[in-house]
């Protein structure tokens, strides 16, 4: 079989979406204090290896269609290990698929910064991909319950999520609410000055990095020149009136707008346009990005006054403008063929009951089954770290290693180390003299 254009096009899409991972851990390691940057960046690249497996393994054919189970998941052995697939181009689509399982349980990881184990996060992972986003792709791209065909899409309709509204941002979102909710606040939650962003252009590096990366994540699935052109577009115009919008809110509520807002404003208008970039019109899109910059700038203030600690605004940002960008669709999507579209386009109110119906179905499936594993783990080996360990910081407690030296020269030349390292900077040496 000859590789053809489309072959390369997702392949470089792929490579695309695989970059956001790390993207996403110089934007949640710039946000997080500096003695918990590299656990934060860490939790995302071991997401990249752990759901890299299980996806290899039984994830790809949980999330595909064909042979499944009870039209809840597909059979985990139809496909296990890929063998089935060598020779094959769905090779390529199965790789594609994976990088969406690596950047949705990776996003979870911003709600509870700062205080998670690593090992519980370790273990939290290939369950989470196996037991929760697998399924959830399954029912919505796979030919399960959301789909035209199966139980709920055929009564309800089918909604519309083109890369990834509730099958990402929404799963990623409640998800993250739910451990959030299991964790606790941090120490000092809203009251230490030091749980602020330690590093603003780390931030910024890891939106530009996500924004490049999501071309490849909304446009992989393009099947013509024109949806593709379609969707390029709305993914430059939705983050763009987003990030004027944030700031904008910024503002007029806090009197001036700051870079970390601007970033935020990027991924707000990039979460919203995920399930909709193929179905709306450019003005649309930035119609789109306006409101989800305000509400999502709005909405991660919530967290202070309802009293869940999600660290790096998971809910606020992926929750809110998934939904946005998810029921929206119900009101701005174009007809197809000149038939159906939402309420302003006169398709009437079929839409937007589907889109209202995945979205809670989401939901309430997402909540139960974390709320299940977050428990599961929270009491068995249990998810926080110890309090004096989160004091000293993760980074050094769970890595022996720190992203910064903060010692001086004392005053005979020699290095003195922060007293906050020295313990185990001690710990460290005599380990490696004894090797």
């Amino acid at each position: 079989m000859d590789l053809t254009a489309g072959h390369v096009w997702m392949m470089v899409c792929a490579a695309l979406v695989l970059l956001m991972t790390p993207g996403l851990a110089f934007f949640y390691g710039g946000m997080t204090r500096a003695k918990g940057v590299l656990n934060m960046m860490m939790m995302s690249f071991v997401a990249i290896g752990l759901a890299g497996v299980v996806w290899v393994l039984w994830g790809n054919s949980m999330a595909g269609g064909g042979d499944n189970i009870a039209g809840l998941f597909g059979n985990p052995m139809t496909q296990f290990g890929m063998e089935s697939l060598i020779g094959s181009e769905d090779l390529i689509g199965a790789g594609y698929g994976a990088t969406f399982a690596i950047i949705t349980v990776a996003l979870i990881s911003g709600s509870i910064a700062d205080r998670a184990k690593f090992g519980a996060w370790a273990l939290f992972v290939p369950i989470w991909v196996t037991l929760v986003y697998a399924p959830l792709a399954f029912w919505v791209w796979g030919g399960g319950l959301l789909s035209e065909e199966g139980a709920i899409g055929s009564w309800a309709g089918e909604a519309i999520d083109f890369a990834g509204g509730t099958v990402v941002h929404i799963n990623a979102g409640i998800a993250g609410l739910v451990l959030a909710l299991i964790i606790g606040q941090r120490k000092g939650f809203g009251r230490d000055p030091g749980q602020r962003p330690h590093n603003i252009p780390f931030v910024m590096l890891g939106a530009a990095l996500l924004w490049f990366g999501w071309f490849g994540f909304n446009g992989g699935a393009a099947g013509t020149a024109e949806e593709a052109g379609l969707i390029w577009i709305n993914t430059l115009a939705a983050p763009a009136a987003a990030m004027l919008a944030w700031i904008l809110t910024e503002r007029v509520r806090d009197g001036r707008p700051t870079s970390l807002g601007a970033a935020s404003g990027v991924v707000a208008g990039l979460v919203a346009i995920t399930p909709a970039c193929a179905n709306v019109s450019p003005v649309g899109a930035i119609g789109l990005g306006l409101v989800a910059g305000v509400l999502s700038a709005l909405a991660v203030g919530l967290k202070y006054r309802w009293g869940y600690d999600d660290s790096l605004d998971v809910v606020g940002v992926h929750l809110v403008s998934g939904l946005v960008g998810t029921l929206a669709l119900g009101f701005i999507a174009l007809p197809i063929e000149g038939e159906g579209g939402g309420l302003f386009y006169g398709g009437g109110a079929a839409q937007l009951g589907a889109q209202t119906v995945a979205a809670l179905v989401a939901m309430v499936f997402t909540g139960i089954m974390t709320l299940i594993i977050g428990l599961a783990i929270h009491k068995t080996m249990g998810l926080r770290i110890a309090e004096d360990d989160e004091s000293t910081g993760v980074d050094l407690t769970a890595h022996a290693e720190t992203a910064y030296e903060f010692g001086g020269l004392g005053t005979s030349g020699t290095f003195v180390p922060h007293p906050a390292t020295s313990g185990h900077l001690k710990t460290r040496n005599k380990e490696e003299a004894n090797a």
